[in-house]
Formats: structure tokens, sequence, C-alpha cells
């Protein structure tokens, strides 16, 4: 079952978010991971920011998140993370569908480090198509606000 999630559910999230986050630690940069990997005061402003967040139960258990985010011409998708223990066994893949399908008639980009070759793959399965190094510098400074670091060390996924 998927349900969107408000700010007071930040709890929840964060659980999600920093559990899964742990798989990032060593091929992302020394200096771009931290712990925990996202805040409360962060996922605050992300909500403040607009992002909708939405949530996967399994038997009443909150096992995986994903958001979005509407940016100019664009919808972002934002946090898209499952608890270590529940990857690989379709969470991730039911919230990335229910939000292609409430999001059919816009473009859709997704950032993700550049060496998570994990993740840009779970995302070329759903039909979104790796920008170039350019593309990507582009996109990052046109829809995202992140410091130059991770936009060196970041890929952009699509689809149309």
């Amino acid at each position: 079952m998927i349900s969107e999630y408000k700010k007071t559910d930040t709890s929840k999230i964060l659980y999600i978010i920093n559990d899964a986050s742990l798989k990032y630690k060593g091929a992302i940069p020394d200096d771009c991971w931290h712990e925990p990997y996202m805040s409360e005061h962060e996922l605050i402003d992300e909500f403040n920011n607009g992002v909708r967040m939405y949530g996967y139960h399994n038997n009443n258990k909150l096992i995986g998140v994903i958001g979005i985010q509407k940016v100019k011409d664009v919808i972002l998708i934002r946090h898209a993370y499952t608890l270590a223990s529940h990857q690989g066994k379709g969470a991730g893949s039911a919230l990335l569908e229910y939000l292609l399908n409430k999001n059919q008639n816009f473009r859709l980009l997704v950032g993700t480090w550049k060496n998570a070759t994990w993740a840009i793959q779970f995302y070329e399965k759903f039909g979104f198509i790796l920008h170039t190094e350019e593309e990507t510098t582009l996109l990052l400074k046109k829809y995202w606000n992140i410091p130059s670091k991770q936009i060196k060390n970041s890929v952009v996924l699509e689809r149309y």
C-alpha cells in the first residue's frame, strides 16, 4: 500500500532514508558523506520547498519512501529509499511506478550519485535515459540547489 506522508511523519521518513543511504557510504566522495545522511532540518526544508513524500507499507510497516517536486517545467524524483533489509523486493519499483502513473504528462528527472551504479540501473529499467556529463551539469544547475562538489559527482536521468 502506498500513501502520502506529511511533515508530521518526519521521523518515520528519516529512519528509512538514513538506513538505506548507508549503501552510498564509500560510493560517494568522503567530503559529500555525513551522518546522518539527512537531518530532520533538511527534510523539513524539503517539505517547505514543495517536496511531496510517499511511502510504501508492508504488513503495516513503512519500508520505502519516494518524493516528487515540481520545479519550473519538470517533476524531480527526490529521496527514493527502501530499508536495506527490504531492497530488491519490489517496494522501490512499486513506489516509482506509482509516481510514473501519477505524472505521465510531465518531463521527469532524477539525480543520483555517479558511482551509485545500482541506482542508475534501477532507473534505466524504468525507461530513464542517462544524460551526458555536460547535460547533467546544466540540468543540476537549472533544477537543483546543490553544491558544486555534488554536481561533479552526480548524474541526471530523464524519462520523457
